[in-house]
């Protein structure tokens, strides 16, 4: 719904390069240089690995050194906080992911850039992860909406976009040309006033023993 009036909040804050700590995961603002190394092996462990790299706009990599030139031209962009998604207990990398298209003008951000070695998925890790970065956004920033994109091909993402409350609004035909093939792109958004019905239904999976489904979860919040 459109407003016509001001928002006196704008511009809203950037978010900042600083660790962002869970029970199950802390995300820990990405270091090219650091942490190719161990990204790299758990990425590319053998074929079935790299297969993680296959609706991303990026790898799978030769090796550590082209991977590490990568992150450091990510981490460049202007619009873009990366994250490394580490074990809390452990310290071990789990995976990455990334606000990207910050827009604080706006009060806008997307989660992307998404990838979990395969131990780690279908675990409290890459949700949380994710409750982390909306929290931060939503909760202490103040944005107004947060996005998640992707390949109308991928599946397992856009399943991912829904079970978290992400709400479709639409395809982009012919949006991108990625590895040199067209790509229609699935727009998801999660509003401000959503956030906490959302979030509350999050906590509840992630840190109680409840069975029951973040979607039977939200219904019942």
């Amino acid at each position: 719904m459109s407003d016509a009036s001001p928002f006196p909040k704008a511009p809203w804050p950037r978010p900042l390069p600083l660790p962002l700590t869970g029970h199950f995961v802390t995300l820990t603002p990405l270091d090219a240089d650091a942490d190719a190394a161990e990204l790299f092996a758990i990425s590319h462990r053998d074929e079935e690995t790299k297969l993680l790299w296959r609706y991303l706009a990026s790898g799978p990599f030769p090796d550590a050194s082209a991977h590490a030139a990568y992150l450091r031209e990510w981490t460049a962009r202007p619009d873009v906080l990366a994250f490394t998604v580490r074990s809390t207990a452990t310290r071990e990398a789990l995976g990455n992911i990334s606000l990207m298209a910050i827009r604080p003008e706006h009060g806008v951000a997307e989660l992307g850039n998404i990838w979990y070695a395969p131990h780690a998925r279908r675990t409290k890790a890459n949700t949380e992860a994710s409750y982390l970065l909306l929290r931060h956004c939503f909760a202490e920033l103040g944005y107004r909406r947060m996005e998640w994109k992707c390949n109308t091909d991928n599946e397992p993402s856009a399943r991912a976009a829904r079970r978290l409350g992400f709400t479709y609004e639409g395809t982009f035909r012919q949006h991108m040309v990625v590895k040199g093939r067209s790509r229609d792109t699935a727009w998801f958004a999660m509003l401000d006033h959503e956030w906490p019905r959302f979030a509350a239904a999050m906590e509840h999976w992630l840190y109680t023993d409840d069975t029951r489904s973040l979607a039977s979860l939200r219904e019942n919040t």
